[in-house]
């Protein structure tokens, strides 16, 4: 690995994935002890749409998928506040109908050469230095809300109606979480590909969470789990000629079935 990072590419997509990483460890354990996978699996698919709808207008690829991605989300954060029952019906027409969008988006858009695959399973290795501080950008902004609103978020991952009883605005809290879940869904498009977001944002969250007591304990082990899934990913990659993105998440995939294997571990509970 020390020999493949003597190359500017293999950098940029350590640095990638480290700043992914932090993205994981914040927004996917908030994804886990709040149960909403589902949601977070449908904005990743849905948010095929913004990338068709980027190539059709000839725009910026990653502002307009998190643009796109963003407002995705307040339509399922709206759904999920206003219909309950039917949430995951919806959410699972609009996760067809964003995929369905960008295909078609993408067949209509003239002059389109670019792999598609890049898209739906990473291009880790083909980040660029302006994605870079755009994803450091995203991670900022979850760490500076997350630090602020950290009580709220603990509040409303554990028991709803006592964060409501305590004045807690949890419907803004909710829409505020969805809009961090689109900025990572966008930032990991670039590391795992947008078929295998839901993996990373949930596996290392979930193996924290049986090791840790609190919330915060469990993003910091979540984000250090992230970063070794990374680096090993993209060591198994480099050495066997492998698809990186997909090696990173069977390198998740294998610790995972430890974890879940392990007769020690901590309930933890922030």
């Amino acid at each position: 690995m020390l020999e493949a990072l003597q190359y500017d590419f293999m950098r940029n997509a350590l640095l990638a994935g480290l700043l992914a990483s932090l993205a994981c460890g914040m927004v996917g354990s908030l994804v886990v002890v709040n149960r909403i996978g589902f949601i977070s699996g449908g904005l990743a698919h849905a948010a095929y749409g913004g990338i068709g709808l980027a190539f059709f207008l000839s725009w910026p690829v990653l502002p307009t998928t998190l643009a796109f991605c963003l407002a995705m989300s307040v339509l399922m954060g709206w759904i999920t506040q206003r219909r309950r029952e039917r949430a995951d019906t919806v959410i699972g027409v609009l996760w067809a109908v964003g995929m369905a969008l960008g295909i078609i988006l993408v067949d209509l858009s003239p002059g389109y050469g670019v792999d598609l695959l890049s898209y739906l399973f990473g291009s880790i290795l083909a980040v660029p230095r302006g994605d870079l501080l755009a994803m450091a950008a995203v991670d900022a902004a979850a760490l500076a809300v997350i630090l602020l609103f950290y009580k709220p978020f603990l509040a409303l991952s554990f028991d709803v109606e006592f964060a409501r009883a305590r004045g807690v605005p949890v419907a803004a809290l909710n829409y505020l979480l969805l809009a961090f879940i689109a900025g990572a869904v966008v930032m990991l498009m670039r590391v795992v590909g947008l078929i295998l977001v839901i993996a990373l944002l949930t596996i290392p969250p979930y193996i924290a969470e049986r090791f840790t007591r609190s919330l915060g304990g469990m993003m910091a082990l979540a984000t250090v789990l992230s970063a070794v899934f990374v680096a090993a990913g993209l060591w198994m990659s480099y050495a066997f000629n492998l698809s990186s993105g997909a090696s990173i998440i069977a390198v998740g995939a294998a610790a995972f079935a430890v974890s879940a294997a392990a007769p020690w571990h901590r309930d933890g509970r922030a």
